[in-house]
């Protein structure tokens, strides 16, 4: 029997966190790297070279369901601005689309959750918003997934910490939402079993909290001094890393829960950081 195909736009971090639970599925995915098409070989993954819009098209217009993680830049969406005709030719039962949380921008640390006005504070949300936009407007069944910050084996605060460079910035109500890739990619495959299209989706764990928490606790669990606080104003963060500590936000994750019968693994970033240890990371 002929396994369904499904094309990761942009084979990242998330991208394969999912493509390890599709057994049932042939997953294809972009790059524009031959050592990352060796890596995803191993993984049982089929490369797509990105620089072939080619073939690119083709594996588009044969895909059943299609995952978009390339993130949108100045002059739009990298996708929609060179494969809009053949997207628009497909017939995929299913598009998920990895957006932001921080399409909310900013709500002084109060909880927000799908139904929310789309008011981003930055260039980066502001470009999100309009990805969507584009994307709903293809008239494909296109599913948004408004990511928190992701962390799991290989990205977390355990790697910082282990390599001397973590920070346990403070500043006053500051808080944040997360999610643990492997809960991100249980979403993913949730959606794909039960589509709605038109729908948007919060991932997020159940707790929010203030970033120093987390280094604290991260350093508990190695054994490591807990890193002095240091205020956000005299922390010399990078632009990029500076511009998310201008939003503070509780994202509710109610409805992947409700509507997609989704039971996060990692429900808090306790849970998440014992689970990138045991994992190895």
């Amino acid at each position: 029997m002929t396994r369904p195909l499904i094309l990761m736009l942009g084979h990242g971090y998330s991208a394969a966190a999912l493509a390890a639970r599709l057994a049932d599925w042939h997953v294809l995915g972009t790059t524009r790297s031959e050592a990352r098409a060796e890596d995803m070989r191993a993984a049982g993954v089929e490369p797509v070279d990105w620089a072939d819009a080619a073939a690119v098209d083709r594996a588009i217009g044969a895909a059943r369901a299609l995952l978009v993680s390339l993130p949108p830049d100045a002059e739009g969406d990298p996708v929609l601005r060179r494969h809009g005709e053949a997207l628009l030719a497909a017939r995929p039962d299913w598009v998920g689309y990895l957006s932001t949380t921080g399409v909310y921008g900013d709500r002084a640390g109060g909880w927000v959750d799908e139904t929310g006005a789309l008011a981003p504070a930055g260039e980066r949300g502001r470009r999100r918003v309009a990805a969507e936009a584009g994307w709903a407007a293809t008239g494909l069944p296109v599913h948004h997934f408004r990511l928190a910050g992701i962390y799991g084996p290989g990205r977390s605060v355990l790697d910082k910490l282990r390599a001397g460079t973590a920070q346990r910035v403070v500043r006053e109500g500051q808080v944040f939402s997360r999610i643990h890739v492997g809960d991100l990619a249980a979403t993913l495959a949730a959606s794909l079993a039960r589509p709605a299209p038109g729908r948007a989706y919060n991932v997020a764990d159940d707790e929010p909290a203030p970033p120093g928490d987390v280094v604290a606790f991260g350093a508990g669990l190695l054994g490591l001094p807990v890193p002095p606080e240091v205020p956000f104003e005299s922390a010399g963060l990078s632009p990029m890393a500076a511009s998310f500590w201008a939003e503070s936000k509780r994202v509710s994750n109610r409805r992947i829960r409700e509507e997609l019968g989704v039971t996060l693994a990692c429900p808090d970033y306790r849970a998440g950081l014992r689970a990138v240890l045991a994992a190895g990371g």
